[in-house]
C-alpha cells in the first residue's frame, strides 16, 4: 500500500491514526512537524492543522488530508485556501480516516 506521514502532536489521536493506517495496510511514519519528517517516499501525508502550516503541507508535492477542530473554521477556511486536498473535522477524520486516506490515494 501506502507509505503516509502522520504529522500530530496529541499522542493518543496519533496512535488512532497509526493503527487505523496500518491495519488498512499503509506503512506510517509518525512525526510532531514537518521539519522532523523523513520525506522521501512518503505518498500521503494526514496533519493536524493545529499543528502545521497548511501551505508547507502542500509544498512537500503529495496528496495532504488536514483536519480540524470543528469550532475552527478560520484553520479549515485557511487550509482550502492553500490547497490542502481534503480537510475535515478531527471527529470525521478519526470515524472515515482508511477511506479519506484511499479517497486521496485515487
Amino acid at each position: 500500500m501506502a507509505r503516509v506521514l502522520s504529522i500530530s502532536t496529541d499522542l493518543m489521536l496519533g496512535s488512532r491514526v497509526d493503527g487505523a493506517l496500518s491495519a488498512a495496510g499503509h506503512e506510517v511514519v509518525t512525526k510532531g512537524s514537518l521539519e522532523e519528517a523523513p520525506l522521501e517516499g512518503i505518498d500521503a501525508i494526514v496533519a493536524d492543522l493545529d499543528v502545521e502550516n497548511p501551505g508547507a503541507l502542500v509544498a512537500v508535492g503529495v496528496p495532504v488530508l488536514g483536519y480540524y477542530s470543528h469550532v475552527d473554521v478560520d484553520t479549515k477556511a485557511v487550509a482550502e485556501a492553500a490547497g490542502v486536498d481534503k480537510v475535515v473535522p478531527r471527529s470525521r477524520m478519526a470515524r472515515e480516516l482508511p477511506e479519506l486516506v484511499a479517497g486521496l490515494l485515487g
